[in-house]
């Protein structure tokens, strides 16, 4: 059988798959593990088969009307009674746990179902974005939480609930390509969400494994990409043709110019999505259109006129913010965050010829008299001064930089003759600006060096930020010898700064590159101390691991990118208190103090807000670091005092609910930094379960599909003095070779795969405890290979990766997905080619027979709204429903591990029962869903209403357009979209008749004698 086939046919009950369930196809027995609907292709089923000629095989089937070939499930009516003669009834324990894991969370469940299960710490702040998501129509939400408070962790939180609830099997996840190791390395070793990633590498990879011309995103489930890859027309065009359950876009505010190419992606995306999260700090630009474009997309009814400024009610359901200071985060923090200490600022005297300069400067070209009229005029020219000037408080090298590039766009122009004469005299003092003469250089090293103690022996870490890349470049050059650490090491690859103390991060470098130099930053063994990097590390880029000490170089003139660099070490998992320090040029001359009059008020300003409001994005209300950035360099040239531009607080309404501030008094709109800590919100589902933990039903899975584990396998426990609870076991030992497990795992990062060799032998602990001291010590091995050359050895690849050895083995683990599946198979295989359902009977401390059902309504997508597990009693000839909870019964009955074996008897009274049970089920799940269908609907009749509402309001300002056309594509657009979710609300409505499936049957304990 190939791994894929197409059937084609009439969907039995309207097309109700639903995971767990047996299926007849082509003659053979199926185990349903996945079920998605497509577009064109109908119901997607991956299955595994049971019956002898496909045992273990994957395929995948696509299951469309009219068509000779049926998809057909087995009929609960047909099921077949059969005793359990295995130790202490074992298979049918296992064979009811695995199902109770299978069984998706219900669509109207909005508690959390994994929230406490992660290698995380569980903060109910940070439970708040899933728990909005999913009381959504559509799991659709903008994160929009202040620098540092766990973002990657909200999303990681949100997929697994998702994955809980049969709607994350098929995820993308799109980030900035320099954090894609790192978000992808969170997902993995934090949620057990393996991911394979696409940068130039993972593509290269893909190209020589995969047949040409088929499409990558529809061969692997999850996948995790830059948007700077993504954005290609090429990759645009194969994502438009495949769905996924959740797209995920990281930073989303690169999203928000209509015409760029990175929003034309999120456009491309997000009608193919379920579930569309987008996160990002600074999610608003200042442009009030833009912004409603970039909410339309997560939401097409939330916004009515994309003109006017989205108002809190419009946000409330879709937008999260919060800060360090909201009351129900600051409770939460404890010393997981250490205070920020105060800025320090360092004084940079000028030395003789940078006051030369700053003459010149000032006196041509920022303040000229009136009597030398200044060498530039005309419109856009008024700003020029300043970029200079913010060249030369940054470096020599900048200023002269700058000046190069002005005369190269100006060339031989006769009507710039002034600015080009002016411009060479500039050029001439800089030149005469020797490396001994920048003050700032001096200070830096100084600072470095006596202070932070970087050095050839100090394990000291700092990372200095510098908005112009000539500087860095200048300062690779300087400081390595300087700090004691020699030269700079030769170019890796043709790149500067990979390798070696003292590294760069730019925009310029190669995706590999960046992965490489963030993620050895973030190891404690590695030879890097200190980090030089322009802006595009003051977004996502998590540097606080083994890092507290962060200088800015020079400032930039925008409190959001101000905010957003010292954000990379002063955040959430900081146990050092972060220490800001600022370089200052300081002149002799008062009015030449660029710095002293904006770098200092601007991080004054920062950092008060941040300790008071939270964040500083909202103080001016532009929400753009350019436009922040323009208005502070108009205000210096006409003299205005800088720390009056800046309130110290946002006195604008929308500012305040933007920044997280909302307070709101009426019951209309959610208040994004509400209180989480209640019972209410704080209410976590709790999951049926047999087995008292994961590990016992591992164990007994791992006992009942391989006999002798030790031997067929290798499995063996750890030492627990050093391990505890910790097992590993072999996937390639002769005659065992654990294929379907390999499968799985080849989803999971390519690096982890190579480094860790999980293909060959896996380890994993249920020690929470263990499972964070090997996450620890994998951040402190050396990634860093200076002494040779190449990838290194196989042996010293393990011995160095940043990933850890040993994974936490939680319900979502690949491992135990592995072993559920396996179960399930073995259950279904029972009986081959008998083509009925069957379930086992026991023993157990009951009076009378008990037949144990699953039942569920579907909806049209085959996600379960309505969910059953009944206990169905059979006395004085009769059934009964047994009002416990499911579990209780089972427990009550002493239904577990310590069973002995008894005698069930002649089951063939009990089969003749079978029908009659499933026509009880059906009764009792009817009367179940009746009793819901109020709070099933109440939801899909206010988001239709919704959509009504939202009909006639943009139906009604479109009328008023005078030119045909533009009014008919808007009309076009408004139906097409009223169209699109009316049929998401009859598709999310519950739909057809229940699916019944008796799981076993407990009859009383008839002897005491073993079996």
């Amino acid at each position: 059988m190939s791994e894929t086939a197409t059937l084609e046919g009439q969907r039995p009950d309207d097309g109700h798959f639903a995971a767990g369930m047996t299926v007849l196809a082509r003659g053979e027995e199926w185990l349903i593990n996945e079920v998605s609907h497509t577009e064109h292709d109908g119901v997607r089923l991956v299955v595994t088969g049971t019956s002898p000629l496909v045992r273990d095989q994957a395929a995948i089937f696509f299951h469309r009307r009219d068509h000779l070939d049926i998809v057909e499930p087995l009929r609960a009516e047909d099921t077949l009674l059969l005793p359990d003669d295995s130790p202490g009834f074992r298979r049918s324990r296992l064979f009811i746990e695995a199902l109770l894991r299978k069984t998706p969370v219900p669509q109207g469940e909005l508690r959390l179902a994994t929230a406490g299960t992660h290698l995380a710490d569980d903060l109910l702040y940070q439970r708040e974005p899933a728990q909005r998501a999913l009381a959504n129509l559509r799991p659709r939400l903008l994160i929009a939480d202040a620098v540092g408070l766990g973002k990657t962790l909200e999303i990681g939180l949100l997929l697994s609930e998702l994955i809980r609830r049969g709607r994350g099997d098929r995820i993308l996840v799109v980030t900035p390509r320099h954090i894609l190791e790192q978000f992808q390395h969170e997902m993995w070793t934090r949620f057990a969400i393996g991911m394979v990633r696409l940068d130039s590498t993972g593509f290269a990879r893909m190209k020589r494994q995969l047949p040409v011309g088929r499409n990558p995103f529809d061969h692997y489930p999850r996948v995790i990409a830059s948007i700077d890859t993504l954005k290609s027309a090429q990759y645009r065009e194969q994502l438009r043709r495949v769905t996924w359950d959740a797209v995920v876009m990281d930073e989303s505010h690169k999203l928000i110019s209509k015409t760029a190419l990175n929003n034309k992606l999120a456009r491309v995306l997000a009608p193919t999505t379920h579930a569309f999260i987008l996160a990002s700090a600074t999610p608003h630009n200042g442009d009030d259109e833009s912004f409603n474009e970039l909410i339309s997309l997560i939401d097409p009814t939330a916004i009515v006129d994309p003109k006017q400024r989205a108002t809190p009610a419009q946000l409330a359901d879709i937008y999260v913010r919060r800060h360090k200071m909201s009351p129900n985060v600051a409770a939460q923090l404890g010393t997981e965050w250490a205070e920020r200490a105060k800025p320090l600022f360092v004084d940079c005297p000028a030395t003789d010829r940078e006051e030369e300069l700053l003459d010149e400067l000032y006196s041509t070209w920022i303040t000229p008299p009136p009597d030398r009229p200044a060498p530039i005029a005309g419109r856009g020219s008024r700003l020029f001064p300043v970029h200079l000037l913010k060249a030369f408080l940054s470096s020599p090298a900048a200023l002269k930089d700058s000046i190069t590039n002005r005369l190269k766009s100006i060339g031989g122009n006769p009507d710039r003759t002034r600015e080009t004469e002016a411009l060479h005299r500039l050029a001439g003092l800089a030149e005469r600006v020797t490396d001994d003469d920048s003050a700032k250089l001096s200070a830096l090293v100084n600072v470095l060096k006596n202070e932070i103690k970087v050095g050839p022996t100090s394990p000291a870490r700092v990372v200095v930020f510098s908005e112009r890349r000539a500087t860095i470049d200048w300062l690779y050059r300087r400081l390595p010898t300087r700090l004691g650490f020699g030269p700079p090491p030769p170019a890796t690859g043709g790149e500067q700064g990979v390798t070696g103390p003292v590294r760069v991060l730019h925009g310029s470098q190669s995706d590999d590159a960046q992965q490489r130099i963030v993620k050895d930053f973030a190891l404690a063994d590695t030879d890097v101390r200190v980090l030089l990097t322009s802006d595009i590390a003051a977004e996502g880029v998590n540097l606080h691991r083994q890092c507290h000490n962060l200088i800015h170089f020079d400032v930039p003139w925008s409190l959001i990118t101000i905010e957003q660099r010292n954000g990379r070490i002063d955040r959430y998992g900081q146990k050092t208190s972060p220490q800001i320090r600022v370089l200052l040029h300081r002149s002799a001359n008062p009015n030449h103090e660029a710095d002293e009059r904006v770098a200092r008020v601007l991080t004054v300003k920062e950092d008060a807000a941040h300790r008071t409001l939270g964040e500083s994005a909202a103080l001016m209300g532009l929400r753009d670091e350019e436009a922040e950035a323009t208005s502070i360099e108009q205000a210096f040239l006409d003299g205005r005092d800088i720390a009056e531009l800046i309130p110290d607080e946002p006195t604008d309404e929308t500012d305040i609910f933007m920044a997280g501030a909302w307070t709101d008094d009426g019951d209309d709109v959610a208040d994004p930094g509400r209180d989480i800590t209640s019972p209410e919100v704080d209410d976590v589902l709790q999951q049926p379960r047999l087995f008292g933990s994961t590990r016992e039903f591992i164990e007994d899975a791992l006992a009942e599909t391989y006999p002798n584990p030790a031997d067929s396998i290798g499995l063996a426990w750890l030492d627990p003095a050093d391990y505890p609870e910790t097992l590993t076991f072999e996937l390639n030992r002769d005659g065992a070779r654990l294929t379907d497990l390999q499968r799985r795992l080849k989803a999971l990062p390519q690096s982890y795969l190579d480094q860790r060799r999980v293909l060959e032998q896996i380890t994993v602990t249920f020690s929470t405890d263990l499972a964070r001291q090997r996450l620890e010590l994998a951040r402190k091995h050396n990634s860093n290979k200076p002494k040779r050359r190449g990838q290194g050895t196989k042996e010293q690849q393990y011995a160095e990766s940043g990933w850890p050895d040993i994974s936490l083995l939680t319900d979502q683990h690949p491992v135990t997905e592995w072993l559920v599946d396996k179960v399930l198979a073995r259950a279904s295989a029972g009986t081959a080619n008998a083509r009925r359902l069957t379930a086992r009977v026991i023993a157990a401390a009951v009076p009378n027979p008990v037949f144990l059902v699953n039942g569920r309504y579907s909806n049209r997508q085959g996600k379960p709204t309505v969910l059953a597990w009944l206990a169905l009693h059979y006395r004085d000839g009769g059934l009964y429903v047994d009002d416990r909870e499911f579990v209780r019964v089972l427990q009550d009955a002493e239904v577990n591990r310590d069973m002995r074996m008894s005698a069930v008897g002649d089951v063939s009274p009990l089969g003749a029962l079978v029908p009659q049970v499933v026509q009880e089920a059906r009764s009792e799940i009817a009367r179940r869903r009746n009793a819901e269908e109020d709070k099933l609907m109440e939801p899909l009749i206010a988001y239709e209403q919704r959509l009504e509402h939202w009909r006639k309001a943009t139906g009604a300002r479109y009328e008023q357009l005078t030119l045909t056309g533009v009014r008919e594509r808007a009309e076009r657009r408004i139906t097409n979209t009223a169209v699109a979710i009316k049929n998401l609300l009859d598709e999310l409505t519950t739909d057809g008749e229940p699916t019944i499936r008796i799981v076993g049957v407990l009859v009383p304990q008839r002897s005491t004698q073993e079996v």
